[in-house]
């Protein structure tokens, strides 16, 4: 149901000030305490900013969501939900820390660690020697659903985390709860989200695509066809690149991508598996310059459909 800008401005006021220990009076003006920088990014609500700490210096990344641009209930809760996500989830290596929450009249402003080493896709690319293990190394440190233009390195060192860094479509979930809204990329979608009948499984699905992506280059389905998805993985294992890849991660892609859920394995079996567990001996020869080519290709188009 569509609100008005007036009364979703009344309802937004909920969205940061969750914790009373924090007063009101003191979350409104961010500049106050921040100094706010260059654009870092762009998103369907929002910017993120670099800022700096007036106080001591440290810079971080302020995602500041236009009020303008939360046009209904569910936009509000979304937003609302993320906050709560972020200021729930433990400190975590692989996890970006938020630091403050602000809110003024136009925008809800939130101000977290910053990563300045670039998205997964890009950063790979960037690499000249990518191969079986890092693959390995990447999928072990996505223990749940994110896609990957949500995970940035925390830095440019080839030793930097990689984090997640958005929970703008996460939720708090019960054992055996079931999720009926439609949500997230196309080319991450299980599916049972078109059946609108699905619960923690999916994350397993998308990390399995990818797994699939980092392995070859491009997504296991360029369109929604999911009568036809599991055909469609056992036909493309058999081409190149994957004759190179070994027949443990092939496994592990087949296990994950099975379009069964209670057949799929769950995010602990994909992490107790041999080719996770073995990792640091996973195959270290080049997949090939053409699996980054087509990995390049895929994340500039990825930009472009995002951009639009």
């Amino acid at each position: 149901m569509n609100v008005s800008v007036r009364s979703c401005f009344e309802a937004v006021k909920l969205i940061v000030y969750l914790f009373p220990s924090q007063e009101e009076e003191e979350r409104h003006d961010i500049e106050e305490f921040y100094e706010l920088g260059r654009e870092l990014g762009r998103g369907e609500f929002g910017v993120t900013y670099l800022c700096t700490d007036k106080t001591t210096g440290e810079v971080f990344a302020c995602k500041s969501i236009s009020k303008k641009k939360l046009r209904t209930r569910v936009d509000i809760d979304d937003v609302r939900r993320e906050v709560e996500i972020m200021r729930h989830l433990p400190k975590h290596p692989n996890i970006v820390s938020l630091k403050d929450t602000y809110e003024d009249d136009h925008a809800v402003h939130l101000v977290m660690e910053l990563c300045e080493g670039g998205e997964l896709f890009d950063r790979i690319v960037a690499r000249g020697h990518y191969t079986e293990r890092a693959a390995a190394a990447v999928i072990r440190t996505i223990a749940e659903v994110i896609q990957p233009e949500n995970f940035l390195f925390a830095n440019k060192k080839e030793t930097a985390p990689l984090k997640a860094i958005d929970f703008g479509l996460s939720v708090f979930f019960k054992p055996g709860e079931r999720f009926n809204e439609i949500v997230g990329s196309p080319y991450y979608m299980a599916p049972e989200v078109l059946k609108r009948n699905y619960g923690p499984e999916v994350d397993v699905w998308s990390a399995g695509v990818i797994l699939y992506i980092l392995l070859c280059g491009v997504p296991p389905f360029w369109a929604v066809l999911f009568e036809n998805a599991w055909i469609t993985v056992m036909y493309g294992l058999q081409r190149d690149p994957w004759p190179k890849v070994s027949d443990r991660a092939k496994d592990l892609v087949k296990k994950m991508l099975n379009p069964d859920p209670k057949k799929r394995l769950t995010a602990q079996e994909v992490l107790d598996h041999p080719w996770i567990q073995n990792a640091k001996s996973a195959p270290n020869v080049s997949l090939g310059e053409s699996v980054r080519a087509r990995l390049k290709q895929f994340s500039m188009m990825n930009k472009l459909k995002n951009g639009l």
